[in-house]
């Protein structure tokens, strides 16, 4: 379960039918976009991004931070997808599982500076945008440097050149991007409604962070497990 995205892809790759989907390009390209929209709601990207996503008091800054991170996502699978597949490699295993271990400390991470923060942060006081997009941004390179293994193992069975290697990476990028757009601006709804309610806000915060704390820890145990195995 937590082999991380590569077992994702992994799986994808086993279901019955598939084959005869990405036969050709067209197909291909939208079966990429399909996989984007549902790989953008996997639970450590969502936590993540909520961590964020719950500061804010708009719902187009809701909104862009999906974005962002969709854009560091994408851009990260997309670069090192590329120099993986012009040279003809892949990435090592156990590397992947170390990218997965680093996504599980960021979580961790991610959820004690949101609950410290709780404390003193306003309902009126809305978040820098700048440093929504920077943090949005940094949290999905390194969710897409965790991703890359797996995106590299998808591709390589699914295409049959590298011009619908490109095409294939970009159009799952633009359903990350969508999807995790999809799932910000609906997640902002709730904190819009509360940022008048101070206590409310203030305890939803925690609870996110909290949330954010416990999968982080979780997923650390599991991956390390499977990197001790």
């Amino acid at each position: 379960m937590f082999s991380g995205r590569t077992d994702f892809f992994k799986e994808v790759l086993k279901r019955e039918g598939v084959e005869t989907l990405v036969s050709t390009v067209w197909p291909t390209l939208f079966f990429g976009f399909v996989l984007g929209l549902k790989h953008a709601t996997e639970p450590d990207h969502v936590i993540a991004v909520s961590t964020i996503a719950s500061r804010t008091k708009k719902l187009s800054l809701s909104s862009l931070a999906g974005i962002f991170w969709g854009i560091g996502h994408t851009a990260t699978l997309f670069v090192v997808g590329m120099i993986v597949i012009g040279l003809e490699q892949q990435i090592p295993e156990t590397a992947a599982m170390w990218l997965e271990l680093a996504v599980g400390v960021m979580i961790v991470v991610l959820g004690i500076t949101s609950f410290r923060s709780s404390n003193v942060v306003s309902s009126q006081k809305e978040v820098s945008i700048t440093h929504l997009h920077v943090k949005s941004t940094v949290i999905g390179i390194v969710h897409g440097l965790a991703g890359s293994a797996g995106m590299v193992l998808l591709t390589l069975t699914t295409v049959d050149t590298r011009l619908q290697a490109i095409l294939f990476i970009l159009i799952f990028g633009v359903g990350t991007i969508m999807g995790m757009m999809l799932f910000t601006t609906f997640l902002g709804l709730p904190f819009i409604w509360m940022k008048h309610k101070q206590m409310v806000y203030q305890f939803t915060i925690k609870a996110v962070s909290l949330i954010s704390i416990a999968y982080g820890l979780y997923y650390i145990y599991h991956i390390s497990s499977e990197i001790i195995v």
